[in-house]
């Protein structure tokens, strides 16, 4: 079902705001910056160096001075007159330093090429909407380069018979989703709603598994497109509002999940989870919950069919991997002290952490996976293949709590080793999850998350704008990638580098899970006032610092105090706390996690 877009309220008080800065000797766009609510990142300029056309003249693209620009307080429109049939192109050189600027289009081709309309979405400054008026685009490039920390989108025109080409930008506020009850909560997150999904642009060697080609939902724009982290993306995607010009970010939800399983499964049915990582358990649930969201979100069951049968490969991979018979499913990596040693990684998107055997996010994500396909399997009225799906989560369900839940603490541990260690840091995002997808009782889960908030409280964090730690209890060397992983403790106890990377930071992202198991359990308030103090932060831009790619000066991650503790500096799931503006309602939570419930 395609969705009707809404145009924005021009009533609402935040007026967008469009900055262009035009060079004084001829034409030319030297700064261009916008904020669509009218704050003052509406100064900064997104560009690295001047917006330039150029004309194909002997066998080259030359500038050309030609053409004429006309701008107003909310749009742009780039024009220029001449000869048919002329070869143009424009080329928008993105800073992706300041902030990486994703292309959003209504098609994206097999051949890399995108069509426009499309959306230009700057996270933190808001959304553009770029239009073809006069016809004339004949290709889109969307290319960038990870070293040298660059994004083009490269425009190229071909003049029509009447020899005019143009190209209009102009700002975009979205509208609520139908169900939305709190609009003024809404306005304060429309600008950025759309930060978690950034699609890459082609950079990096092909025949180099790192690399990307362009269109994949991944951590930013010049960086890895990431399997563990699609459903993070597709489920944002999932709750979006409808776009202008019908452009849907449940296409590229799509576009990515083929790229997943069509050229990155082995034959044994794993998924790859980046370059040439395997053997993590998430990389095989997060594609399954995605092809649910897109299917949920479209109708597309002809879709569906063609893809079924990899699907069902992919998930049957992880019914082998319960080696015990337990119901759990086990890693391959054993999870015991001091075995994480690099080049390996971990089976989850926790991979500088020691996870492994029975990992409680990684069988969390599971349980959800199952329980998407078995709906699908549904919708095919493949009662077999349903049954067989649903039967699985069941047993998942039934030992997940009494496997994890460690005594002592009164909530659920991180994994536990092959050994029959319990590790346990206190982690909120594995609470967190289990809570939301009902593998505890609300009773029970409201008891674990006020032991969480008391250990919060007990080792003296207060930051609740920044979100919270991923773990209260800091991770010792042993159990932390060796010899020189991001984070990795010098001293025993880990104390040292406790609050860096995955040593015990915080991640906004993650705060997530843990926010919405207080509105499962019906702690609202608590979670709001968490929610807000994280939206206070975000209004001012402050969970990103543009592309960095290098420990500890990004801001993905912080310490406790607010310092930089990443490397991304821009990574994409760190902004999907916003979905909690609609989460905290019921109404979206049966919406998203209908699966859960049958």
């Amino acid at each position: 079902m395609t969705k009707k877009y809404v145009p924005m309220d021009t009533s609402m008080p935040h007026v967008p705001c469009l900055h262009v800065q035009i060079a004084s000797a001829g034409p030319g766009v030297t700064e261009l910056g916008w904020d669509t609510e009218g704050g003052a990142l509406a100064t900064r300029n997104l560009l690295r160096a001047p917006l330039r056309l150029e004309r194909w003249d002997e066998n080259a693209w030359r500038g050309d001075p030609a053409w004429s620009i006309t701008q107003s307080p909310t749009s742009l429109a780039l024009s220029w007159t001449g000869a048919p049939e002329t070869k143009l192109r424009l080329v928008f050189p993105f800073n992706p330093r300041v902030t990486p600027t994703a292309v959003l289009p209504r098609v994206w081709r097999e051949d890399g090429t995108l069509e426009l309309p499309a959306i230009i979405h700057a996270p933190d400054h808001g959304p553009l909407l770029l239009t073809d008026p006069d016809g004339a685009c004949h290709q889109v490039l969307f290319t960038g380069s990870r070293g040298q920390c660059t994004a083009d989108l490269s425009i190229e025109l071909r003049a029509p018979p009447s020899g005019r080409c143009s190209l209009q930008l102009s700002t975009v506020q979205l509208p609520p989703p139908a169900g939305c009850d709190d609009l003024a909560l809404w306005q304060r997150v429309r600008r950025d709603w759309l930060n978690p999904l950034q699609p890459s642009s082609r950079w990096g060697d092909p025949a180099d598994p790192k690399s990307s080609p362009a269109g994949m939902l991944a951590n930013n724009i010049i960086s890895d497109p990431a399997s563990c982290s699609l459903w993070l993306y597709a489920d944002q995607a999932f709750l979006s509002p409808a776009l202008p010009q019908e452009i849907s970010v449940m296409m590229l939800v799509r576009r990515t999940v083929e790229y997943w399983i069509d050229h990155k499964t082995r034959p044994n049915g794993e998924v790859i989870c980046y370059w040439n990582y395997g053997d993590f358990l998430d990389a095989n649930a997060s594609p399954l919950i995605a092809a649910w969201d897109y299917v949920e979100a479209t109708g597309d069951v002809d879709w569906l069919r063609t893809r079924i049968d990899k699907l069902e490969c992919i998930a049957e991979f992880l019914a082998r991997r319960d080696v015990d018979g337990d119901g759990m499913v086990e890693a391959v990596q054993s999870g015991n002290r001091g075995t994480l040693k690099h080049p390996y990684r971990s089976c989850a998107w926790f991979d500088a952490l020691n996870c492994g055997h029975k990992d409680g996010y990684c069988n969390a994500v599971i349980y959800r996976a199952w329980r998407c396909l078995a709906d699908l399997e549904a919708k095919l009225q493949r009662d077999t293949q349903q049954h067989r799906f649903a039967a699985l989560a069941n047993r998942l369900k039934a030992v997940y709590a009494q496997t994890l839940l460690n005594s002592a603490t009164g909530w659920l541990g991180n994994w536990k080793s092959a050994d029959g260690e319990l590790h346990d840091y206190a982690p909120t995002y594995v609470n967190g999850l289990a809570i939301e997808y009902g593998l505890v009782d609300p009773v029970q889960g409201r008891e674990i998350l006020g032991r969480l908030r008391k250990k919060m409280t007990d080792v003296g964090f207060t930051r609740f704008d920044l979100g919270v730690p991923l773990h209260l209890i800091p991770v010792p060397a042993y159990d932390y990638l060796q010899p020189d992983g991001f984070g990795i403790a010098k001293l025993p106890d880990g104390s040292d580098t406790f609050g860096y990377y995955m040593n015990g930071s915080v991640f906004a992202g993650r705060t997530t899970e843990f926010l919405a198991a207080h509105y499962v359990v019906g702690e609202s308030q608590i979670a709001d006032r968490i929610l807000l103090a994280m939206l206070d932060r975000q209004d001012h831009g402050l969970f990103q610092n543009g592309v960095q790619d290098k420990y500890p000066t990004a801001l993905d991650f912080t310490t406790w105090d607010g310092k930089p503790a990443g490397y991304e500096g821009y990574l994409a799931e760190n902004h999907r706390f916003l979905s909690l503006v609609l989460l905290r309602q019921e109404a979206f939570r049966q919406k998203l996690y209908r699966p859960l419930h049958l």
